[in-house]
């Protein structure tokens, strides 16, 4: 019944596990940390027991619902790499925020499982979507889109919708390497379906392409050498040996998940929100290495982009010009140089230099302290 009032309301997988995550994850999860490979994501160690243990962050969750959403591209996604004039902005980031689509969908399956399994009549209705409170003697449910510590992925496997691959990231038989994931905890005790196992084999496609080589080992990421890490979470200098591979990737990066063998099952998304607005494809480095803050605003309004804000976009779109081998972009990185932004100014005059074959830019001694080497 909830599976498929979830495939109605548009999700394109759906799976039930017992809210418990089982030693492998936790052991993963307590290694990636100590080893540091988080980077200034410090908010993965603040609440590391709660990630760990979903009773941890909710005491009567019993069940886990896992929700997938397709975003699988209908192009070749790595495509605008060949065009060093462009930038590459990775797929789930090519129109509308995703957050925003799942949540919805969210809320709705889970006041359809309130209403459905709470007390009829008088009684009260149970806890709401968002798990804020109510009288209560119906189901509780609270739901979740990457913005709580909440394990996805390990959730996803073991409620069936897929496994974990050698790059960390989910993979669907069905779907490959490109589903959105949310989650709803439940205080009903659901029957669990069967964990996915792990069908990559022999396969390292994903661990080979990896501009920075980010895999130190199959199944494991050190976030600070991921260029979606370095585009999106960190916020100081980019470090100056990674740059070069970075080519024009000026927001996240797909090509550990593009070359999953898996994806050729994959049909693309369905979603009117999540296909690629025309402007977002292959945009001009030139043109996007103009916008001011109201510029880049009225831009990225609705996307997930919109979240890093103007200066590191523009940061990431300076390295992505220094990486063009074009010497009629150096006039657009140097005006950057004397930006507000002493990020920005830095990688412009980087971008600048590159462009000139002049002698490397050093990163000046008050930016030092920013930059992860």
């Amino acid at each position: 019944m909830i599976r498929d009032k979830a495939l109605a309301l548009g999700f394109d997988a759906v799976g039930f596990a017992a809210a418990d995550l089982g030693p492998e994850a936790r052991t993963r999860l307590a290694d990636f940390l100590a080893a540091g490979q988080h980077g200034d994501m410090g908010w993965l160690a603040d609440r590391a027991d709660e990630r760990a243990h979903p009773r941890a962050l909710w005491p009567e969750a019993r069940s886990v619902i896992a929700l997938g959403l397709s975003y699988a591209p209908e192009d070749d996604p790595l495509a605008t790499l060949a065009r060093p004039d462009r930038g590459n902005i990775s797929v789930y980031a090519r129109n509308r925020d995703y957050h925003d689509v799942v949540k919805g969908r969210l809320k709705h399956l889970a006041q359809f499982i309130v209403s459905r399994f709470g007390p009829r009549g008088a009684g009260g209705q149970g806890q709401g979507p968002e798990g804020h409170g109510t009288e209560a003697r119906g189901p509780e449910v609270k739901v979740f889109v990457d913005t709580a510590p909440v394990m996805e992925k390990p959730l996803a496997q073991r409620a069936g919708l897929g496994w974990q691959g050698k790059h960390t990231n989910l993979v669907s038989r069905r779907h490959g390497s490109w589903l959105f994931l949310g989650e709803i905890y439940t205080s009903l005790a659901l029957p669990p379906d069967p964990s996915h196992a792990d069908r990559c084999g022999t396969c390292t496609r994903c661990q080979t392409a990896c501009p920075t080589d980010a895999f130190p080992a199959p199944y494991r990421l050190d976030a600070t050498r991921c260029i979606s890490y370095l585009t999106i979470e960190h916020a100081g200098p980019i470090p100056h040996d990674l740059r070069p591979a970075i080519g024009n990737r000026i927001y996240g990066c797909d090509d550990c998940l593009a070359v999953c063998p898996w994806n050729r099952f994959a049909r693309a998304s369905s979603e009117e929100k999540l296909r690629a607005r025309p402007d977002l494809t292959a945009p001009h480095l030139a043109e996007l290495a103009t916008l001011d803050e109201t510029a880049f605003r009225s831009r990225f309004a609705g996307s997930p982009i919109k979240r890093i804000g103007r200066n590191r976009f523009v940061r990431n779109v300076l390295i992505a010009i220094g990486n063009a081998d074009d010497p009629s972009l150096a006039p657009i990185a140097a005006r950057l140089r004397t930006d507000p932004d002493p990020v920005v100014a830095e990688a412009a005059a980087w971008a600048e230099a590159r462009l000139c074959d002049a002698p490397p830019h050093t990163t000046p001694r008050s930016l030092q302290n920013r930059t992860r080497s």
